[in-house]
């Protein structure tokens, strides 16, 4: 609940818009020159935001932490893909599946899944609304992955997950995976440390395939944006999952700060 309220409110980008309609109603009062002065910093750091590479930065150690899985090891027993990709309020709206973002994670799970015909797949995610509702991200996953290649009868479904957290514990019970079995976590690659973490933490070692990266390589650290809707796009995205890891850490759900790899 807390993630879905405070959090949601102390976000960069939410949060200096804040600040600054705060700064717009300090205008209207004795605290006139602190308002202009908010209002200046605010301006600032939405530019900061928005056009500098300050979001590459932040997001770069997150997707380089986890390399790019090693396909020598051999065919694993099942591939997991954790939600985020569908939109089920639009899906449902529509009548048919809406995929907004990290469409990655589906196109990568369907052709792991044809290049290895023997391991079971698993689609994770339910809603991540505070209110629960009724339309869920597992309800329209298997219509996409069915037209992507992957067969109904191969497909596990997990619908009631609305957090990484409960992805974890929800496919464990699921799949009851057997020990010397080897899982694939597919996710977008700025999302896969705090994924990992989760997932040890809940007692299913898996292996990372990182998907859906935002920065091409070192070089992007010193490229700044010609729109700013791309660059405030990466430091929401970035500092959503820095301050999932600190909370995590901070509550005991992950053993480390940045889990690594090393300990699959």
């Amino acid at each position: 609940m807390l993630s879905k309220t405070l959090g949601i409110a102390f976000m960069p980008i939410n949060l200096l818009i804040e600040l600054g309609v705060l700064g717009i109603l300090l205008l209207a009062t004795r605290f006139a020159s602190l308002g202009r002065k908010l209002l200046v910093v605010t301006m600032a750091l939405i530019a900061l935001c928005g056009f500098s590479p300050f979001g590459n930065i932040l997001i770069y150690p997150l997707e380089q932490r986890f390399p790019a899985w090693d396909a020598s090891r051999g065919a694993p027993d099942g591939i997991i893909v954790l939600g985020g990709p569908i939109d089920p309020d639009l899906s449902q709206a529509r009548n048919t599946p809406v995929v907004r973002n990290a469409a990655d994670r589906l196109f990568a799970t369907a052709a792991l899944a044809r290049r290895y015909p023997n391991a079971r797949v698993v689609f994770t995610g339910g809603s991540a609304n505070l209110v629960a509702i009724e339309a869920k991200e597992g309800d329209y996953a298997a219509t996409i992955l069915e037209e992507l290649g992957v067969p109904k009868e191969r497909l596990i479904i997990e619908r009631q997950s609305r957090n990484t957290q409960e992805n974890a514990t929800f496919t464990k019970a699921m799949v009851n995976p057997k020990p010397g079995e080897r899982w694939l976590l597919v996710t977008s690659a700025y999302h896969m440390p705090r994924s990992m973490g989760l997932f040890r933490k809940a007692g299913f070692p898996v292996e990372a395939y990182p998907v859906d990266w935002r920065v091409g390589g070192n070089g992007d650290l010193f490229t700044f944006n010609k729109m700013s809707t791309d660059g405030l796009a990466r430091t929401e995205t970035a500092a959503r999952e820095w301050l999932g890891l600190l909370a995590y850490r901070v509550t005991g759900r992950i053993d480390e700060l940045l889990p690594g790899p090393g300990k699959d």
